[in-house]
């Protein structure tokens, strides 16, 4: 083992921001890193052991813990659940012999739980090691236990290939695309290095100003001039430059990255590459999330396409003084990645910790170096723009946002997928669409975004107003909002990085009230606590997933309330409703061997 250890280090240059790469292959070779190779990576690299506990501490695929040769990680976000994820666990605990976070007694399986993994459309769904199975129910999974057993190698489950570049031989795997729309930007056909010669015809600025012309905002959610944090990056102190797309996806019900990666690979390191030229950058990023590691070989295959084409390399094009190449970083289980001074926190070798701004990416980013940090769509759309024109597709889209955006949307409707539709389309016709006739609430924006009302389907998918990064969940009539929410807040909780007290203390608190009213024991002066804790913890948090944390209650509170206050009553010996003295004297009356006498007792004997 140390011998295999020493390998790996040494073949990442024994290179401390390459800690994520050594952690993973040897989780991978052993299945877990135990503390005698924490001491050895840690003495290998130079760092200290607690600099190497702390990363696999807080990675969900990782562990210190030996875990079996198949981890099966089912899906259990709010879309899974409501297809039938619980019956899939137990069938799985049963077939297995354990529970959910238990290795059985051979250690061949081990049995997790695990968020989203970008299936939504396709669900129930799990990881078995890194090979995506979708559409399972109680019977094919007690099947593919089955298998297992016989054959313990997770490839062989796929049986029938998916879709598109899904049936590649570096990828095989059964998802499936789901593009029920296909627009103009994301979907049409693609020939590489049109753009990026086009680009390169160019001066840096004058690409920039391309990508101003075109009002390009970024698509992760939050909406940032793209061209205009290029400026930023550009101008900003320092030698080395750096370009990053984030395709860490990771909120419930998000999913069209995936498909982009799968059928847009081009287009996105295209962009990324017209960037790397922006900016003045020599190293570029790809920043994939865990959950699809089935796609690592098929990306890094067009990566290596693109070099030998000269689209990357010493000399991009023969363009003299611009050399640009792109590398892939693995993710290992974090949400919170998604965020961008985390992801760059996650580049850098270290716990997936946002980072204080200011400053910001821009000026001191990745090692210290002005850095920009686009998503997948973001990438494809400044291919696009600079294959096609900044006027061609500033006509698209609505007046504050240009463009198309691609919806991933799931739920109770009967056509679930991936929507590239021109900003500033109702969320009705998205509905209609997808077949969500029946639909009495819909997430836009993932937990983070906005539960709508029926009132409010008319409203225009943007960022003037509902604002998304393409998550669209769909909730049929008979579905309890409170319930939706308290789901979200259980997302959350498991989500946060833990840095700050607003966030890991303040959704906790948030949820032990809302599950105090799920449950019928709630009072009208919750309502009001609800509101000034959500407020508390959007002011204080230091990063995006505490400030939006609270909008599962937010926005329903705002949008639902009467489902609030159907459930909400004053107690009518004006004793807190959700207080079981008796309860909380259990324990002592064991001890002391007799009943204590108290006012509920009284009550009791009247």
């Amino acid at each position: 083992m140390a011998a295999v250890i020493g390998e790996i280090c040494a073949a990442h240059g024994r290179d401390a921001t390459r800690m994520m790469d050594v952690v993973r292959a040897v989780q991978a070779r052993y299945g877990h890193v135990s503390g005698a190779v924490l001491d050895q990576v840690a003495a290998e690299m130079g760092v200290c052991r607690v600099e190497v506990e702390s990363v696999v501490s807080f990675y969900s695929f990782l562990s210190a813990r030996p875990k079996g040769k198949v981890v099966i990680r089912l899906c259990n976000d709010i879309i899974d659940e409501m297809k039938g994820a619980d019956r899939v666990g137990a069938a799985l605990a049963e077939e297995l012999g354990v529970t959910f976070g238990a290795t059985t007694p051979d250690g061949l399986f081990s049995l997790e739980h695990t968020p989203c993994i970008g299936m939504c459309d396709q669900a129930p769904s799990a990881l078995v090691n890194d090979v995506v199975v979708t559409g399972l129910n109680a019977e094919a999974a007690r099947e593919m236990v089955r298998k297992l057993r016989a054959d313990p190698d997770p490839r062989r489950l796929v049986e029938k290939e998916g879709d598109g570049h899904n049936a590649d031989p570096r990828v095989r795997a059964m998802v499936v695309n789901n593009i029920r729309k296909a627009g103009p930007v994301l979907f049409a056909g693609f020939e590489p290095g049109v753009a990026l010669s086009k680009a390169l015809a160019m001066n840096p600025a004058e690409v920039i100003r391309e990508v101003k012309a075109a009002r390009l905002r970024g698509r992760g959610g939050a909406g940032f001039p793209t061209g205009m944090k290029w400026e930023f990056t550009r101008a900003a102190e320092g030698k080395d430059r750096c370009v990053i797309c984030n395709a860490d996806e990771g909120e419930p019900g998000t999913f069209k990255d995936r498909v982009l990666l799968t059928e847009c690979a081009e287009l996105m390191l295209e962009g990324m590459t017209i960037a790397g030229y922006a900016i003045g950058a020599a190293e570029g990023i790809l920043y994939l999330r865990g959950e699809y590691a089935y796609l690592r070989a098929f990306l890094q295959n067009r990566i290596e396409a693109r070099r030998a084409a000269r689209l990357l390399g010493p000399a991009v094009l023969g363009k003299a003084g611009f050399a640009f190449d792109i590398r892939i970083q693995m993710g290992a289980g974090a949400y919170v990645c998604g965020e961008e001074t985390a992801l760059i926190s996650s580049c850098e070798g270290l716990r997936g910790d946002p980072k204080d701004r200011p400053p910001f990416p821009a000026e001191r980013g990745y090692l210290a170096r002005p850095t920009a940090v686009n998503n997948v769509e973001t990438c494809c759309c400044v291919a696009r723009i600079l294959e096609r024109g900044a006027g061609w597709f500033a006509e698209l889209g609505s007046k504050g946002s240009s463009g198309t955006k691609v919806f991933s949307i799931s739920g109770d409707c009967t056509r679930p997928g991936v929507y590239e539709l021109p900003f500033g389309t109702p969320l009705r016709e998205l509905l209609a669409l997808a077949g969500a006739e029946n639909a009495g609430a819909v997430q836009v924006g993932g937990p983070s975004g906005t539960l709508v009302p029926p009132a409010q389907f008319g409203r225009a998918l943007c960022y003037d107003d509902l604002a998304t990064g393409g998550s669209v969940m769909v909730f049929g009539a008979n579905r309890d909002v409170l319930r939706i929410a308290s789901k979200f807040m259980d997302f959350f909780i498991e989500e946060s990085c833990g840095y700050c007290t607003p966030c890991r203390v303040g959704n906790v608190l948030l949820k032990e009230r809302l599950d105090r009213i799920v449950a019928g024991k709630g009072e009208p002066a919750d309502l009001a606590y609800l509101e000034q804790l959500a407020k508390a913890v959007k002011t204080t948090s230091r990063c995006g997933l505490g400030q939006t944390s609270p909008n599962p209650v937010l926005t329903t509170i705002r949008h639902f309330r009467p489902a609030y206050e159907s459930v909400l009553e004053e107690a009518p010996d004006g004793m807190q409703r959700a207080f079981d003295i008796g309860a909380a004297l259990a324990a002592a009356e064991t001890t002391q061997g007799r009943r204590s006498v108290h006012f509920g007792e009284k009550a009791k004997q009247g």
